[in-house]
């Protein structure tokens, strides 16, 4: 897909975890995650709803806040009850600056959801019933341990009510 056929699909910006973090977190996603609603794979969501006419200065901002730059440092920090699912909490100082400049630079372009506070996360388990939502939640909660994450990059995605379809990634060095 390109920009000229997309120009209606918002775009999503999520960052990208290492290989071994990936592979780690998306397992636990499909193992978790009804498997008919599971469409895309594991992520942290930076912003869930730019406007499809942002794509080229995406593309630059997310270009220049990676280029040349180290990874932010990151861990998995807890769990986080979603009600109807688990996910696992991420801290990380540095991508919450990034985050937090891409936000003032497209701060009158926000909807309400990315306006609000952003909690860092990376959903491991979605819309499933409250019993089955706490089974995991207090299975995970019983094994945690902080531990680190690597974060690779940074992508932006046009969403399209499915799978996304991908629009730029861009890799710290």
């Amino acid at each position: 897909m390109n920009e000229a056929t997309a120009d209606l699909a918002p775009l999503i910006v999520t960052a990208l975890f290492g290989a071994q973090d990936f592979a780690r977190l998306d397992g636990l996603r499909r193992r978790h995650f009804p498997p008919e609603r599971n469409l895309v794979p594991a992520h942290c969501t930076l912003f869930h709803h730019l406007p499809p006419g942002l794509g080229p200065e995406l593309k630059q901002r997310l270009s220049a806040a990676t280029r040349g730059i180290r990874a932010p440092a990151a861990r998995i920090a807890g769990v986080i009850d979603l009600g109807g699912g688990v996910a696992l909490r991420i801290d990380s100082p540095g991508l919450e600056d990034v985050r937090d400049t891409l936000a003032d630079a497209f701060a009158p372009l926000l909807l309400p959801q990315d306006r609000a506070g952003w909690r860092p996360h990376v959903t491991i388990q979605n819309k499933v019933d409250r019993p089955a939502a706490r089974r995991l939640l207090t299975e995970m909660r019983a094994d945690f341990v902080p531990m680190p994450l690597q974060i690779a990059g940074l992508a932006s995605w046009w969403y399209r009510g499915g799978p996304w379809d991908a629009h730029s990634r861009h890799m710290f060095a």
